[in-house]
This record gives structure tokens, C-alpha cells and sequence, in this order.
């Protein structure tokens, strides 16, 4: 049984001329344009972001980029000797970093084994190249349950108490912007510089 082509059936679509197939294809064009006009008059219309909060100030800019380099730039002026870190070290650091640097919860500051041993354990005294390293750290993420409290004085005071433990410098020696930069590390020629200024 063969089925009748759709210009038998009733209510078909009528055929459609000869200028009909021409004019169809391009008839959607003005549409699309209407569309297109619309959404980059949306996109020039649509607010900066949620409007939230207000710009930073210079000042407050000026107190989060702090940046302290392996050469010591970027260091603040300020003082402080292992003697000075000690009280601060046992009061914001020991609980979790043990009393003398090891055996805490996080991670070991003083002592550890060769690196190249079965188990090594990666400390300030024998994994860390710079001794401004430390420095940045403290001063960026410590103590860990008030970050960036810590005075630049106290951040040299504690710096040089780690370094202490670590047998690296003496009790009563002053770690400042110009000392500290000057403590060579055991590890420093450990690591490959990636930068070629070697920075």
C-alpha cells in the first residue's frame, strides 16, 4: 500500500514559488540581528561586578605586599636575638612545634636526619636554603591561629630562636635586615636555582 504524497493530503502545506525559496533561507537574518543588538547592549549595560566591599587604599596595599627575597630585600628594619624568641617561641610556637623545634604535632624546625637517608626529616637546619626564608614565613602564616600578629621585632626574635636551635648562630646574635641575609644555610647549594639571576 503505498502512503500519498503530502500534496494530497488535506490541509498540506502549499507549495511554495520560486521567490518564496529564495526570500525563506535569508529571513531569519533581521532576527538574528535584533538578537545580537540586544545582548551587547546587555553586555555595555552590565554593572562592574556585585558591587561589594570598596577599592583597597595605598596603605592597605602597601601592607599586604610583602615580599622578603632569599638576598634579603623586602626585609623590614627591626631587631631581635634567640635570647628575645625564646618566651615568644615557647608562648606562640611550642604547642605545636614542640619545645626545642621537634617532636610537635606540625612540622620539625630543629634537628632531623641526613637528607639523603632512608627517612628523612626536612627542618630549618638541614633543608632550608635561605634563613630570610624562614623570616617570610613567620611573619606571613604564624602563629596559626593569628596569622600577621606578630611585630617585626618578634618575627626577628623568633626567626633567630629557630636558627639557634638549629645551632646556626649564637644566643645574643642579632638577626636584623642586614645579619640575617648573611646566615649561610647548610642546605643553601642543595637546591637548582630556576632563575637565572639566580635570585
Amino acid at each position: 500500500m503505498s502512503m500519498p504524497d503530502s500534496r494530497g493530503l488535506a490541509g498540506a502545506w502549499p507549495a511554495r514559488t520560486a521567490r518564496e525559496r529564495r526570500i525563506a533561507p535569508w529571513s531569519w537574518r533581521p532576527a538574528l540581528l535584533l538578537v545580537l543588538v540586544a545582548m551587547a547592549a546587555e553586555a555595555r549595560a552590565a554593572p562592574e561586578g556585585p558591587r561589594l566591599g570598596r577599592p583597597a587604599t595605598a596603605a592597605e596595599i602597601a601592607a599586604l605586599d610583602r615580599h622578603v627575597f632569599p638576598d634579603g630585600s623586602g626585609l623590614p628594619s627591626g631587631r631581635g636575638s634567640a635570647r628575645e624568641g625564646r618566651g615568644l617561641y615557647d608562648s606562640q610556637c611550642a604547642a605545636c612545634h614542640g619545645a626545642k623545634g621537634s617532636g610537635g604535632s606540625a612540622g620539625e624546625l630543629a634537628g632531623g636526619s641526613a637528607l639523603d637517608g632512608p627517612h628523612p626529616d626536612r627542618t630549618v637546619g638541614n633543608y632550608w636554603p635561605y634563613a630570610t626564608t624562614l623570616f617570610d614565613f613567620v611573619r606571613r602564616a604564624m602563629p596559626l591561629n593569628a596569622p600577621r600578629s606578630l611585630s617585626d621585632d618578634q618575627v626577628y626574635a623568633v626567626t633567630a630562636y629557630v636558627l639557634h636551635l638549629n645551632g646556626l648562630i649564637a644566643e645574643d646574635a642579632e638577626m636584623n635586615a642586614r645579619t640575617l641575609p648573611a646566615v649561610r644555610m647548610p642546605n643553601r647549594d642543595g637546591f637548582i636555582r630556576i632563575w637565572p639571576d639566580g635570585r
